[in-house]
């Protein structure tokens, strides 16, 4: 639901076109229908304002009424009074009503000519008006789902640089419509929804999330979304360029003129108003003045720019005033709800209004007095200064939340307008001075710093979650790739292994014969083994056994008697590395020609020893070659007998 520009609203059954956009007359003369249904009808308006804060009061009652009614022909109700009772049991009708009632449509750079006009001349006018590094504010009203805000945003960033952008621009877009808000904060569009931009500014501004396109997060800080309805909240200050396009519209004539004056009011003195091309203004000439007609750009009546621009002067053949027109204006003056002083060219006070003497203390006594001698002067810091500047260069200026203490007790804060007249003469030039007092403002925005700054403290939190999110997205992303990747990958393989189960469990078969027959050999083997340690057990004959590396293969139990080690010590060393008492020197000629073919020698090798016990024992050596089944020597099998003793 959109009460402000930006989305233009557009009526369900389309009025006549203007040049090329649906529009409706800026004003209308509603016949209303008379009797109980109009007072059911008001008695229903009045209590969606009261239950939901939606004022529908100041809208064209043909165009509330049709949508009404369109609703509840949806659901079968046939009175307003019915409808109303509806809503006060059923909230979620609620919901369906506004949809109806205000329908939003948005694009980015809708009415393309109009944002050519703004891109190449508006803007460069706005920033070429406002000092180096100050601010620029601006405002969407009625930004629906984000385009025309995102717009503003890219069209200032190509005006400033993107650097420059981010220090200086704020862009405020507001609706009435949570959900359309809850969209816009996304910053998230389809490829459909870019088409109307410049390639160019589709790869500089976006990037590519998923299908879609997500606005550039450094500007995207740059751009604050809220709720705000132009009928009833307060509008935002302070603006170089207020965007509202086609809403007015569908406000009646009052309620217009109100929201118009809100927008008088928010501008700088060199702010621009730009509207959709079914709003043309006529009525309200003394509050905006046309920069250009066509392609709906405004500016602030009582202001005109010396470049030109903007300006546009009333024209040289002006009527003097009558006594009666200069009368009129001093009442004006003394009515004003903004405390207002007049300085003459020699500086002496003119004018003060009944404000003036009731916020400031300006009395009868000070008129005539030099402007610059009052205690005022003194009591504001700067505002000396800013009136000589006024004076010496002849254009206007704002003084922003200027502090005056009153009393000990009492502070006021207010913008103070200082405006050069338009009368001039050589001895100088008229001033007037506007104090728009905005110390509840400055009370309120203490608290909002003070909310601000815990805003901010939870952004930071919230930044900080969001840029591990993204990285965790990202590594998220890259793990899906690469999953898929694998899963292919995987299907193929199944494919594959399917084939390769088929072959294996024929192959399984053929292995299971082939285990049942190792199992036999396996039994025979340990039999084998078995019986060869028994009989090398049994031997009354040290015996050792070494392959052709002489690393040690079988050492019996006659061994471990005779030498000591254990055939686990022994098994895996080489034998002339082993530590017992035998001249190893001897018997390694022996081995070496065993293991070179030679046959062994017919008489033993007879050796002298020192056993396990340390005693000198004569030993009887025999080396024979063990031979595999090709009849060469695979090892030497040693066996040392020991001699008995001589009687």
């Amino acid at each position: 639901m959109t009460d402000e520009a930006g989305a233009e609203q557009i009526p369900e059954e389309p009025a006549d076109p203007v040049d090329g956009v649906e529009t409706e007359t800026e004003t209308e003369t509603e016949t209303e229908p008379e009797g109980e249904f109009e007072v059911e009808f008001e008695a229903l308006l009045d209590f969606l304002k009261e239950s939901r804060g939606f004022d529908f009061t100041g809208y064209k009652r043909s165009s509330i009424r049709r949508r009404v009614v369109r609703r509840m022909q949806q659901i079968n109700v046939e009175s307003f009074t019915e409808y109303h009772d509806m809503l006060q049991v059923d909230t979620d009708e609620f919901t369906q009503l506004f949809n109806m009632v205000l329908i939003n449509v948005t694009g980015f750079l809708r009415d393309p000519e109009a944002w050519r006009e703004l891109a190449d001349q508006v803007v460069p006018q706005i920033l070429t008006s406002k000092p180096r590094g100050e601010p620029v504010r601006v405002w969407s009203a009625g930004c629906a789902s984000g385009e025309e805000a995102y717009g503003l945003a890219m069209v200032f960033a190509e005006a400033l640089g993107i650097e420059e952008f981010r220090q200086r621009v704020k862009v405020y877009a507001t609706d009435v419509d949570e959900d359309a808000l809850a969209t816009a904060r996304q910053a998230t569009y389809g490829e459909k929804e870019l088409q109307a931009l410049p390639d160019e500014w589709r790869e500089r501004y976006f990037e590519r999330v998923g299908s879609r396109f997500a606005f550039r997060s450094d500007l995207r800080r740059c751009v604050i979304f809220g709720r705000n309805d132009l009928v009833q909240d307060a509008p935002i200050g302070r603006l170089d360029l207020l965007v509202c396009r086609n809403t007015l519209m569908y406000l009646n004539a009052e309620t217009q003129a109100q929201v118009l004056r809100r927008f008088h009011f928010a501008l700088n003195t060199t702010g621009v108003l730009f509207l959709g091309k079914a709003e043309m203004l006529l009525s309200h000439g003394r509050l905006f003045l046309p920069v250009d007609l066509k392609r709906r750009f405004f500016r602030k009546a009582d202001q005109v720019d010396p470049s030109g621009r903007f300006g546009g002067a009333l024209g040289r053949g002006q009527v003097a005033q009558t006594r009666a027109e200069v009368q009129l204006e001093d009442e004006t003056l003394l009515l004003s709800p903004l405390a207002t002083l007049v300085v003459t060219p020699d500086e002496v006070v003119a004018k003060a209004n009944q404000r003036a003497e009731a916020q400031l203390g300006i009395t009868s006594r000070e008129i005539g007095r030099r402007f610059t001698e009052l205690e005022l002067c003194h009591r504001i810091a700067g505002l000396r200064s800013s009136y000589e500047d006024v004076r010496r260069n002849r254009t206007s200026l704002w003084q922003h939340e200027a502090e005056f203490s009153r009393s000990a007790s009492e502070t006021l804060f207010f913008d103070i307008q200082i405006v050069p007249l338009q009368g001039r003469s050589d001895d100088g030039v008229s001033v007037a001075l506007f104090f728009t007092d905005v110390t509840r403002y400055r009370r309120m925005t203490a608290e909002l710093q003070s909310a601000h700054r815990q805003v901010e403290t939870a952004y930071e939190e919230l930044q900080s979650t969001v840029e591990e999110l993204e990285t965790t997205n990202e590594e998220l992303q890259s793990t899906v790739e690469e999953l898929e990747t694998t899963n292919e990958e995987l299907q193929s393989t199944v494919e594959e292994l399917e084939t390769t189960n088929e072959e294996l469990q024929s192959t399984n078969d053929e292995l299971q014969s082939m285990n049942d027959e190792l199992r036999d050999r396996t039994s025979q083997l340990d039999h084998a083994n078995d019986f060869l340690e028994s009989v090398l057990g049994s031997l009354r004959t040290a015996v050792v056994v070494v392959d052709t590396e002489l690393i040690v293969q079988a050492w019996n139990g006659r061994a471990d008697d005779l030498w000591g080690l254990r055939s686990d010590e022994a098994v895996g060393q080489h034998l002339l590395n082993l530590d017992i008492g035998l001249a190893t020197e001897r018997l390694r000629p022996l081995v070496r020609d065993v293991l070179h073919g030679d046959p062994p020698g017919e008489e033993p090798l007879r050796l002298e020893a020192i056993n396990r016990r340390g005693r000198t024992v004569q030993l009887a050596i025999t080396v024979s070659p063990l031979t595999g089944r090709d009849s060469r020597p695979t090892g030497v099998i040693v066996l040392m007998d020991q001699l008995d003793p001589p009687a």
